[in-house]
């Protein structure tokens, strides 16, 4: 009997009562031995994926990944629930500050950490004001860390931004 718990193709544990030196015991003990590794396996690996980075930038505006444009993100005022829908703005300019009409931004996102992305496909759906968008259909289902991933076409070219936003159980966590 072995057991093994893969993680985006990864081995991360192996389970094999015979390496523990257990394989001279009734199969019932042996059985029960493996329930406890995995069980204390299982507690740890999510320990893991509950906290994240020390260093993970939770800013809300920064300059996009080649320093075309700035963004800012700007949630609801009131944190949305786990399994919301809800929109954000997204406010952006040039290095100089001059907002930025006409943009495209499509959004991607997920948790990296649990290796899947968001439940939702949010939009773009409109520009607001110059350089305000409006960004519907964003749904977040489940605590922890999650990536909001920005891919911009304007008339300075193409370009991203990556957002990091840890949700607790009440909402939106900055």
């Amino acid at each position: 009997l072995s057991i093994s718990f893969v993680l985006d193709g990864s081995e991360l544990i192996r389970i094999d009562p015979s390496i523990y030196f257990i394989d001279h015991l009734p199969v019932t003990v042996q059985a029960l031995v493996v329930v406890v590794v995995v069980a204390v396996s299982l507690a740890i690996a999510l320990a893991a994926c509950a906290t994240q980075p020390s260093d993970l930038d939770l800013s809300l505006r920064h300059p996009t990944a080649q320093g075309r444009y700035v963004v800012q993100m700007d949630p609801p005022a009131a944190p949305p629930a786990i399994n919301q829908i809800h929109a954000w703005q997204i406010k952006l300019s040039s290095p100089d500050g001059t907002p930025v009409r006409h943009a495209r931004i499509a959004v991607d996102g997920g948790m990296p950490q649990h290796g899947h992305g968001l439940p939702t496909r949010p939009q773009v759906t409109r520009e607001v004001t110059d350089g305000t968008y409006l960004m519907e259909g964003m749904k977040f289902s489940m605590t922890g860390w999650w990536e909001i991933k920005l891919a911009i076409q304007a008339d300075a070219g193409h370009d991203t931004a990556v957002f990091n936003t840890v949700i607790d159980a009440s909402g939106v966590m900055r």
